[in-house]
């Protein structure tokens, strides 16, 4: 059995999920397993891997459902025989009033995707790691889940909650030659923002010096796997609102109230 390492994706199918596996597949030699429930876009993707002379397994997953969630380790294990990186990068987000949220498709689903999903897939993966003492753990989270922003209630609750799990999940397992990691990205340029519903009064967005390409953020997450970290915050300068939010949360929501909600609003 080939020595290369290997790492499952969740999310594969476009994005930073996509584009984390060109990166390690591609450029770094990792076997590479794809997960996503588009099966389509993996085997296509799977297939530009090979390509190139990397190896790539395409396993269509949903990680709202646990039978799939196992038969996506079992798959993994069966054809690498390990797991050495896991980065639980499924996710969307509904950006709207909380009133205006679907009970199940916006609120529900957020929260069975990017927190239970994240949840459990790790812990299907982990009983591996542990058997071998060793892996890296990396859970995509957001900057919202260390500021939580008007229109961002369900989603920020789940990257909160995201932070909490790879926090107490860190100090699980260090013990155990695990690694766990926290990515938590501002503003990325992918289809995320095609399905998060915003329709802005005001047209505010994030500026464009700000926002990162998926590249970015899987150049951040090879980083962190060369050198394991507890959290990154990317870009660096998010670490200045972060710092805000923490010691004058009054101001930032005086702010946040008369740039933003007052506006959108119309009050």
């Amino acid at each position: 059995m080939t020595s290369n390492p290997v790492i499952l994706i969740t999310g594969a199918s476009s994005g930073i999920g996509e584009a984390t596996a060109r990166l390690f597949g591609m450029q770094q030699g990792y076997r590479v397993v794809l997960a996503a429930r588009r099966l389509e876009r993996l085997d296509q993707l799977a297939d530009e891997i090979q390509g190139s002379g990397g190896e790539a397994l395409p396993i269509k997953t949903d990680i709202t459902q646990l039978d799939q969630i196992q038969g996506l380790v079992e798959a993994t294990l069966a054809k690498f025989g390990q797991i050495d990186v896991l980065l639980n990068n499924a996710g969307f987000g509904r950006m709207m009033w909380l009133e205006q949220l679907d009970p199940i498709d916006d609120i529900a689903l957020q929260l069975q995707v990017n927190l239970n999903g994240v949840i459990q897939v790790t812990r299907a993966a982990l009983p591996s790691m542990i058997e071998r003492r060793s892996g890296h753990i990396i859970n995509m989270a957001s900057v919202a889940g260390l500021i939580a922003t008007p229109t961002y209630s369900i989603y920020a609750a789940t990257k909160f909650g995201v932070r909490g799990f790879t926090e107490a999940l860190r100090r699980e397992v260090s013990i155990l030659g695990i690694s766990v990691t926290g990515i938590y990205p501002g503003g990325v340029v992918t289809e995320f923002q095609q399905h998060t519903g915003v329709d802005r009064k005001t047209g505010l967005s994030t500026p464009g010096f700000m926002q990162l390409t998926a590249h970015d953020v899987a150049d951040t997450v090879f980083r962190a796997v060369q050198r394991p970290r507890r959290m990154v915050v990317v870009p660096w300068f998010m670490w200045g609102a972060v710092w805000l939010n923490s010691i004058a949360p009054g101001l930032v929501d005086f702010m946040i109230r008369q740039r933003f909600t007052n506006r959108e609003r119309n009050l």
